[in-house]
């Protein structure tokens, strides 16, 4: 058993560094076919992030990537791909602002509030998609990526200054006001250099764990991933198949509409028109690589935040920025690659264990038979 689990372990392993392996090789490939010294970059990437201030930019980048992914991990795990979270939580997130920004309450209850709000609207969001598919099989690919364009224009919409938005003096930006310190989450600060890291990072870890319990160690979690891998043997099983499609949407909803929450709470303090966009794409991404499993979510989530952050200072050195984003659309190119590569190599070598294991007992009932003779 133990050698089992530790074939699964390096089998686990091995598609995310394969993955990243064959992304740096190309990456360094496109920098030598253009001219540039193929190496270089990453030095100063590295250099870069020895900075403490980059460093806690890494982190609380890493924290809002992270719930995005698990956002994402929600429906992976039930077999469903919500391409729906970009929308979700920015659609959550200018709700929330507007009612943290509007309702007169103590500072932990405004927070609190304006958490719950996110929750709820990213998870009624994720539920119109949810609706669609139980009641009418629409494909929540489909109707996903029909709603991040409704949630676009709607918060188009609503931040207008004749609706809800307030346009600040001397500026062409729309905002939703400003939440009162108050009611700003308290973060970590480690000096005036280095910042502060979010405190809303610190409940995305918390969300991680949550995740992990829930799917891994309860009862809904085993029906829920039951259903994700066959539906008719869940519903042969007790389990309502559609009921479980409609939670997993919800709560992926839910765990989206705290994707922006760590930018509002602990950074802007208000939504404006240049508020985060792209990061439950991004999500998606840090979801495949890490596997939908809540450390391997957390470790990609840091790469591709180390990406992000670090390469901004490329272009001082002549180099473009966009050279992480090359690296990162070759990463999840490499990650189908490579998991299929690993899938396929891992079912050989149990058919190759299970020929031994075969040979091994058709030998000893040989042996036992010419002992009893």
């Amino acid at each position: 058993m133990k050698k089992f689990d530790k074939d699964r372990l390096i089998l686990g392993l091995a598609g995310p560094a394969l993955a990243l392996v064959v992304a740096v090789a190309l990456t360094s490939l496109v920098l030598l076919v253009s001219g540039r010294d193929p190496i270089e970059p990453y030095q100063i990437m590295f250099d870069s992030a020895s900075y403490v201030d980059v460093q806690v930019l890494i982190i609380n980048q890493a924290g809002t990537y992270y719930l995005a992914a698990l956002a994402v991990a929600v429906g992976f795990r039930m077999n469903l791909f919500n391409i729906g979270v970009d929308g979700q939580y920015r659609l959550a997130a200018m709700v929330a602002a507007l009612v943290g920004a509007n309702v007169g309450l103590p500072g932990p209850l405004r927070i609190a509030l304006i958490v719950l709000v996110a929750m709820l609207v990213g998870a009624l969001w994720s539920g119109i998609a949810g609706i669609l598919k139980t009641s009418r099989g629409v494909s929540e690919v489909v109707s996903t990526i029909m709603l991040n364009a409704i949630a676009t224009s709607l918060v188009a919409w609503l931040i207008l200054p004749k609706n809800f938005g307030v346009q600040p003096a001397g500026s062409n930006n729309l905002t939703t006001g400003d939440i009162p310190e108050s009611a700003w989450f308290p973060g970590l600060s480690l000096g005036p250099e280095a910042g502060e890291i979010y405190g809303f990072t610190f409940v995305a870890v918390a969300c991680g764990v949550i995740y992990w319990f829930v799917l891994g160690r309860t009862r809904f979690g085993f029906d829920l991933r039951a259903t994700g891998a066959s539906e008719s043997a869940a519903q042969a099983s007790g389990v309502d198949a559609k009921k479980m499609v409609l939670t997993s949407m919800l709560l992926s909803g839910a765990v989206a509409g705290l994707v922006g929450m760590p930018t509002l709470l602990g950074d802007t303090h208000t939504y404006s028109i240049d508020f985060p966009a792209g990061i439950g794409f991004m999500g998606i991404t840090i979801a495949l690589l890490g596997r939908n499993n809540p450390v391997g979510i957390a470790l990609s989530a840091l790469l591709m935040a180390f990406l992000v952050k670090s390469s901004a200072s490329l272009d001082q050195h002549g180099y473009e920025k966009e050279i992480a984003d090359i690296m990162q659309g070759l990463i999840v190119i490499s990650v189908v690659v490579s998991y299929e590569l690993v899938r396929r190599y891992g079912l050989r070598r149990q058919q190759q264990k299970v020929g031994e294991e075969l040979a091994a007992g058709g030998a000893l009932k040989t042996e036992k038979e010419e002992a009893a003779l």
